[in-house]
Order: structure tokens, then C-alpha cells, then sequence
């Protein structure tokens, strides 16, 4: 039993020593009765008889709350094998992050929320949990994928599978005519995990969306162009864009009256819309295919190769049209997507283990109708957006990383104080505060007298850059050693130069 800073003080001005004693214990009590100060005798029996009956009742208090909590658990709280032993795991498709992953994943993420704040996008938080209606009937073959929960309190609810619909109905109900948006939070996903590629059950999402009535293509130019700029940023390697538009796919062709026999050809001429401009594929269609010029240009004005086209003219206008490829086979499977679609994957090379390619990293597109299913009057708010999928990012940033010896270390301290002598742990703390103070991120070691050597060797091999040294040499001269752990160089400054000087070392690291 902890006693309170009075009684304790008290105590001790009276010498005596209270022992608290166990159940089966054969120790008394007060196990000691040493001399008592003249005047305190009464006060010092009054107040150890009163902590006695307060050890007694808390003893008491702890039997009956271990017996209460030792009880069967009636409700399945704990997985337990044959044997009876709790069963300790994950559930499947989840994980746990250790600090070094951890680290890992907080670099992406910084990653991806300042390209969020370049573009001036304002985040908000959804609950993890729907109305089961809101949810239903939006993802096509993906609602099966959903979690639904026992009723609770007469609400049918569901776990939310995508961070999308949750914002559109957000945008309904709260009557919001324009938005830009960010939203980064966990989703659940009821499938067959693969954990090796990177795809669980339980995963991190990064959405980013425009709702809005907008100048046609504009904004789902700067979608494009906030992808080309994350994977640009994260240095994955080499990815392309793929592009295309949900009205094509509704049977563009045979719609314009293209012969079924000039399918394949016409759809090598479309291919190259990413390439080349209208002009020379309407050219290539009629001159080299053999279509007949009516039917091409029907094509041309197809609702969906007008925005594509524009889309193309606006990414060369920001600088991200180089990683586009216009891709006909490219069908995103969600039913709400209405426009422009498209997908980000990482380029050959690219693998997660031995799975092989990582696939999509990112993907997107125009909704114009799903925020109107929620509006009690249908009124529709245009939206665009792109989410990433970022646990595969977290698993080849993570790999890359370890490739690149030192890159990866799981806390950010950019030094570490050491002490030489024995009795120098007040210096010590005096020389972390300072450094707290000016904003830099400093540990020392919580041993009064640790040895130098096993404080080195912590900064080796935690990869902190810099090691500052105090002894009682450096204390009598009013200065300390700063040691570069790379390098294991080291320098003498003066003591109120030493947080310039570290500031000065850390910049050039």
C-alpha cells in the first residue's frame, strides 16, 4: 500500500517502520518497535493502529475483487485452447505494429498528409460503424465484403468497408453544397485476407475527395496529379496512371455503329488517346482501320472521350500527364463510380515477397449520383476523389527502407546525453532539459551511474546521430563533448553553445 506524502513524512519523523503483512504471512504487522521521539508516543500508536485497519480493509477489498474477477467467463471473453490455456493471436486478418514498423508507417503517412495540406484539403472523422442501410446497396459485388453487428439498442449496424459512402453521407446530411476533403482511418473488409500482399481485414485507408459543382475534368485533374505527386514523394519507383471512363465501358462501340470485325483494331487506335490527340487517332481510325468518318466522329463526341481528352490537356497543363496510359480494361467494380476511373499501379520489378507485383496502390473516380441517394429530395453533389491503399505502400516502403542500410529506425531522438562519471545524473538532466527546451528531441539513461560504454553503444545501436558527453572535467570547465555516432568524431564547445552547435550537426546529417 502506497501511504500518502503527510503520513509517510510523519512516519518517519517517528522512526517508525509499518510492514504490511500477507494473508499467510507469519510477519507481524508493525515488525519493528524502534525508539520513539519524546511527546510523539500517542500520536505515533494512534496513527499505526489507524493505517493498520486501513491495510486490513484494503487487504480484504483485494480478495474479494480477485475472487470476483477470478470467476468463469460466462460470455467467451477469452480464446482458449483444449488445454483450457488462452489462445494468444491476432485475429486473422489483422496484425500487430511493432516500433519499428510503426516508424515505417508514420514516414507514409507524413508523406501523404502533406501533399493533403499542399492541396488545401480540410479533414474530418466518420464513425467506424454505419447504419447498415447507408451501406448496403453502394459497392456492387463488394457489399458481401461487409461486417455486419448484432443488433445494439435497436440500430442495424454495419461496419464501414470504404471510407467513400460515409462521405457522401456526411455531405447529405449535412446539407454541404462543396468540400475538400481528407479522411485517414482504419475500414474492415469480411474476405480471405493476404496478408503477404498486403490486403487484411483490417487496414488503414487515405481518401482524398472534391464535392462540388466544378468546371468539368478540373478537379479530377488534381486528383491524378495528388497521386503522381504521393508515389513521386515516397520513391517507390516507376508507376503508371491507368485512365478511363465508366460511359465508354457502357458500349461505346457498338453504340456509334462500329462493326463488330473493327472492334479490336478501333480499340488499338482508342488506346492511344494517352499518346497522341484526337485528330491523328480519328485520322489512324479512317485512313489506316477503314471506319467509316460518321462513325468515328460519333466516337469522338461520345460522352466520356470529350472529359478524357480534356482530363489529358489538364495533367499536361501540372505536370503529371507523363505517367497517364489510357487503359480500356481498365473497370473499377464499385457501382457508384459514374465517370473518368482510375488506378495507379507500381511498375514491373515491384513485389511484395514472394507473391509477386504488388498491383493497384491507388485508385478513383467520379460519383456524381451517390450523395443524392442519401438527399430526401435527390439533389446531387458532383464528387471526385481518390483513396490509396496503403498498407501495400507501408509494405514496399518498408522494404525499401530496410534495403537502404541505416534508413530505418524506430524513434526520432536526435541525441543522447551521456555521463562519464558516477554522481553526474543532475548535470545529465540539466543537459537534456536544455535541449527539451530548445525543441529538440533528446533521451538520456535512467541509471544514476551507467557505464559510457553501454551508453554508446545504446545510441550505435538505436541510430541516433549524435551523442553529447559531460564528465567532471567538462562541468569544473563549463563545456561538453559533442560525438557524431557515425563517425564517432568528436568536438569540445562551450556549454552555451551547445544547442547551436547540435542544430548546426543535424542540419548537415
Amino acid at each position: 500500500m502506497a501511504l500518502l506524502g503527510p503520513a509517510r513524512r510523519c512516519l518517519a519523523s517517528v522512526g517508525r517502520v509499518v510492514v504490511v503483512a500477507g494473508k499467510d504471512s507469519n510477519l507481524p504487522v508493525c515488525a519493528t518497535r524502534p525508539s520513539v521521539l519524546p511527546g510523539t508516543r500517542g500520536l505515533a500508536w494512534k496513527m499505526e493502529n489507524q493505517l493498520s485497519d486501513l491495510v486490513n480493509k484494503n487487504l480484504k477489498g483485494s480478495e474479494n475483487a480477485t475472487k470476483k474477477t477470478a470467476q468463469p467467463d460466462k460470455g467467451g471473453g477469452h480464446s482458449k485452447g483444449k488445454s483450457g490455456k488462452v489462445t494468444l493471436k491476432t485475429p486473422k486478418g489483422t496484425r500487430d505494429y511493432g516500433p519499428m514498423e510503426m516508424a515505417n508507417r508514420r514516414e507514409v503517412f507524413n508523406v501523404i498528409y502533406s501533399v493533403f495540406h499542399m492541396h488545401g484539403a480540410v479533414e474530418i472523422e466518420t464513425p467506424v460503424f454505419e447504419l447498415k442501410d447507408v451501406l448496403t446497396g453502394k459497392y456492387g459485388e463488394d457489399s458481401k465484403l461487409i461486417y455486419d453487428l448484432e443488433d445494439q439498442g435497436g440500430e442495424i449496424l454495419s461496419m464501414r468497408l470504404y471510407l467513400t459512402v460515409p462521405f457522401a453521407r456526411y455531405v447529405a446530411m449535412n446539407k454541404i453544397a462543396n468540400i475538400k476533403r481528407y479522411h485517414v482511418a482504419r475500414v474492415y473488409r469480411r474476405d480471405s485476407p493476404a496478408m503477404t500482399r498486403g490486403r487484411y481485414r483490417e487496414f488503414y485507408q487515405c481518401d482524398f475527395d472534391i464535392a462540388g459543382q466544378y468546371d468539368a475534368m478540373i478537379p479530377d485533374a488534381e486528383c491524378v496529379q495528388l497521386v503522381q505527386q504521393v508515389l513521386s514523394k515516397l520513391d517507390l519507383g516507376e508507376f503508371t496512371i491507368k485512365i478511363n471512363h465508366r460511359k465508354i465501358l457502357d458500349g461505346v462501340f457498338g453504340s456509334c455503329g462500329v462493326p463488330s470485325e473493327k472492334f479490336r483494331p478501333i480499340c488499338s487506335a482508342v488506346d492511344k488517346l494517352d499518346k497522341s490527340p484526337w485528330e491523328d487517332v480519328r485520322k489512324e481510325m479512317v485512313d489506316e482501320k477503314g471506319l467509316d468518318e460518321e462513325v468515328a466522329d460519333k466516337i469522338g463526341n461520345y460522352a466520356g472521350f470529350a472529359d478524357l481528352m480534356l482530363l489529358f490537356q489538364y495533367c499536361k497543363s501540372l505536370g503529371c500527364a507523363d505517367h497517364l496510359v489510357f487503359d480500356m480494361g481498365l473497370a473499377r467494380g464499385l457501382d457508384y463510380y459514374t465517370g473518368v476511373i482510375y488506378e495507379a499501379v507500381l511498375s514491373a520489378g515491384q513485389s511484395i515477397g514472394a507473391e509477386g507485383p504488388v498491383g493497384s496502390v491507388a485508385g478513383g473516380g467520379r460519383y456524381d449520383g451517390l450523395v443524392g441517394m442519401f438527399d430526401p429530395k435527390k439533389k446531387t453533389v458532383p464528387c471526385v476523389g481518390v483513396s490509396f491503399g496503403i498498407e501495400r505502400l507501408f509494405t514496399i516502403h518498408e522494404q525499401k527502407k530496410r534495403s537502404e542500410t541505416g534508413k530505418l529506425r524506430a524513434t526520432q531522438t536526435e541525441v543522447f546525453v551521456a555521463t562519464a562519471c558516477k554522481g553526474m545524473v543532475q548535470e545529465r538532466l540539466k543537459l537534456v532539459g536544455l535541449l527539451h527546451e530548445a525543441g529538440i528531441n533528446t533521451e538520456g539513461s535512467y541509471k544514476n551511474n551507467a557505464k559510457i560504454l553501454n551508453q554508446l553503444q545504446y545510441a550505435e545501436d538505436n541510430k541516433i546521430p549524435l551523442v553529447v558527453l559531460i564528465g567532471e572535467s567538462e562541468v569544473e570547465a563549463g563545456v561538453v563533448k559533442v560525438r557524431t555516432t557515425t563517425t564517432r568524431e568528436e568536438v569540445t564547445v562551450k556549454r552555451e553553445e551547445l544547442v547551436q552547435t547540435v542544430k548546426q550537426k543535424l542540419s548537415g546529417l
